[in-house]
């Protein structure tokens, strides 16, 4: 009897014993996750801001058809042009020299060339707004001598500038406001999982995301956010005084362009669960932004052709930044 009871004993204690190791295995299982767990958009914001902080010091990276031209003329081994329209209207005409790229095919391209030999990688697009898009990227990756093609094609040839002649228009001048509208409370920014845990690893992968997802899903029409404004939570991206004069989007909320999206002053008063459209002049310097806030997960959109496409007589008027025919040049367009 003794010995059924000290086997029993023995068995009962080896049990615990298991079930002890197992519950420890378990917990240490789970820990590594949990302790490993990072908060990938407020790494990325630090290695962004820590690394030529671009959004907020150099951007927009743009360059004048003139400048373009001058420098082909010049010193064409310095130069190199990426096209990235569709191969048909490529075909059409396109500036000598250029390689025709697909924006989700960017980075791979960029990649492949000794970027430092040349002065200039010039990104040439219909109007200037996706080349924008793809500098600003491109620009946070490190390639500081990437520059978008100041209005596209448009600017180059006048076979090119219908895309930018029939945008521009005064459809909401009537509707603009003067009043200001406060910045919300700060929150949180949002959550985005690449699964990897360093700025530089978590910036390639956005980038290749937002180059595979395209231009299109980053941009709205004016049209859209006039429809239904109570659903975006809009930025006006000029400074205060041209916010006040020639005036706002209804509802729209100021921010100082290099000042107030920096991780010290304003950017986590964006919301994270409404549509955030950022406007500008012309739709070069807002796909900069939205750029920036797509690659820390914010569902960003750049208002394509800015108040050029709302208010462009009242923009002439106080000299502010827009598309005249005097932009286009009459440049050879090779084929």
């Amino acid at each position: 009897m003794f010995t059924d009871l000290f086997k029993r004993f023995t068995q009962l204690a080896l049990l615990t014993i298991f079930l002890g190791l197992f519950i420890t295995a378990c917990s240490e299982d789970e820990s590594p996750i949990n302790n490993n767990t990072i908060d990938e958009s407020k790494v990325l914001v630090e290695y962004l801001e820590a690394n030529g902080n671009y959004i907020n010091t150099a951007a927009p990276s743009v360059v004048k058809a003139s400048d373009v031209y001058t420098l082909l003329l010049t010193s064409p081994e310095k130069l190199y042009v990426i096209d990235i329209r569709t191969a048909e209207d490529f075909a059409k005409g396109h500036i000598t020299g250029a390689f025709n790229v697909a924006l989700a095919n960017l980075l791979t391209h960029i990649k492949s060339l000794n970027t430092t030999q040349y002065d200039k990688i010039v990104i040439a697009c219909y109007t200037g707004q996706t080349a924008s898009y793809g500098t600003a990227l491109m620009r946070m990756l490190g390639y500081n001598n990437v520059e978008a093609l100041k209005f596209g094609m448009a600017s180059w040839n006048p076979d090119c500038k219908s895309k930018w002649s029939t945008a521009i228009g005064n459809s909401r001048a009537t509707q603009f406001e003067t009043t200001a509208n406060s910045k919300p409370v700060a929150g949180k920014l949002p959550v985005i999982s690449t699964g990897k845990k360093s700025g530089a690893e978590i910036l390639e992968a956005r980038v290749n995301q937002l180059l595979l997802d395209g231009y299109t899903l980053a941009t709205v029409k004016n049209s859209d956010v006039f429809d239904n404004l109570s659903k975006y939570f809009i930025i006006n991206y000029w400074p205060e005084n041209q916010y006040l004069n020639p005036g706002h989007i209804p509802g729209a909320v100021q921010y100082t362009p290099k000042n107030d999206l920096k991780s010290t002053t304003f950017l986590n008063t964006l919301p994270t669960d409404k549509e955030v459209v950022v406007y500008c002049y012309t739709g070069m310097t807002s796909s900069h932004v939205a750029a920036y806030l797509r690659l820390l997960g914010y569902n960003a959109k750049s208002l394509l052709f800015g108040a050029n496409g709302m208010i462009y007589d009242l923009m002439v008027t106080n000299k502010l930044t827009v598309w005249t025919d005097d932009e286009c040049h009459e440049y050879e367009l090779a084929k």
